[in-house]
């Protein structure tokens, strides 16, 4: 076939949950007749053209997209290109096959910045197959990268870094299931939404309402496709502005977070560790009852330094005794994921 054309197709993800599955079972009744031979061409669909195709998230999230692709072989895209259409700035993103290998150069554009890199895909002897890849983000502005794709940020601000991606399996349903991405990145000035760190602080959690001004932030941020949807880890968080700094780590699975940060305000309340959890549409912000009575007791010996060591050892004697809650289990992995 040398063209097909989709449009206005509508993809719910939950209803993709056995796409390119076989039945071990199919067709080996007993009343079953001979199978009929056939072959594919060799370049079964030379180009396909989509426009208003809707994907609809887990959680009902629908993104519009149109693009293109010109295959060789195999179904290797010779070029690929998708997009959000209507968007500003643009989000895009390209693929160029490099010569007959399996390797493709990446350019992509969100949110002001770029990521271009390259993808490269292996094939074992047993037929297995494992895509690899590396980008380099560089501009982006997180807040709008996430409104391209209707989705609510939780922070503003411009960020770039490295991401390694990897994926495995016999196809390529199970290579979009089993993705796996690290990515090390760094923010200068920006802002946490939605969220007052220093009012948290001062009320105990009792109140966090607003914004955060930051001076910078860095991180890690991993992320696991799995049956029950994406899995995002954030380690090695460091943030700081002229009020505050603080450290921490964070999970988010089917919308919800669990989350740990140690916080120093500059003028003295110190060391206190906040624990975020609960839905992202309404997260409770708590202060360990451990980490509060030795802040306390840390004051009353001596103010400021005081503080920070007695939260510090209130908090290790909290988890000592089982007084924070214990981490979500980690997920299982994808099928196919090595």
């Amino acid at each position: 076939m040398d063209l097909a054309v989709v449009q206005g197709a509508v993809l719910p993800q939950l209803s993709l949950g056995g796409l390119g599955r076989k039945s071990a079972a199919a067709g080996a009744g007993a009343g079953a007749g001979p199978a009929r031979a056939f072959t594919l061409d060799e370049v079964p669909l030379a180009r396909i053209e989509f426009g208003e195709v809707t994907w609809i998230s887990r959680h009902g999230v629908r993104v519009v997209y149109e693009g293109e692709a010109d295959f060789d072989a195999a179904w290797r895209p010779r070029t690929a290109r998708l997009r959000r259409p209507e968007t500003s700035p643009p989000a895009d993103l390209t693929l160029v096959r490099q010569g007959r290998d399996d390797r493709w150069e990446v350019r992509s554009r969100i949110g002001g910045g770029t990521a271009d890199g390259e993808l490269q895909l292996h094939t074992s002897d047993q037929g297995g197959l494992r895509l690899t890849g590396q980008l380099q983000p560089r501009n982006i502005e997180a807040a709008s990268a996430l409104q391209a794709f209707n989705r609510s940020a939780i922070i503003a601000g411009k960020a770039s870094g490295e991401t390694l991606l990897s994926a495995s399996g016999d196809t390529a349903d199970e290579l979009v299931r089993s993705l796996h991405t690290t990515t090390s990145f760094s923010m200068g000035r920006s802002t946490l939404l939605g969220f007052d760190l220093d009012k948290a602080i001062r009320s105990l959690g009792q109140a966090h309402a607003g914004q955060t001004p930051l001076d910078s932030v860095t991180g890690q941020i991993d992320t696991q496709n799995t049956p029950q949807g994406m899995v995002v880890t954030i380690n090695r968080l460091q943030a700081r502005s002229g009020a505050f700094s603080a450290s921490g780590k964070a999970r988010i699975a089917d919308r919800r977070i669990q989350a740990e940060l140690a916080v120093d305000l500059v003028d003295g309340v110190v060391g206190v560790p906040l624990t975020l959890s609960g839905p992202l549409e309404k997260v409770q912000v708590s202060v360990p009852a451990s980490a509060l009575a030795g802040a306390a007791a840390g004051t009353a010996v001596l103010p400021g330094i005081g503080t920070a060591i007695g939260a510090r050892i209130g908090a290790a004697i909290g988890k000592l005794f089982g007084s924070e809650p214990e981490p979500a289990a980690r997920p299982r992995p994808a099928p196919g994921h090595k």
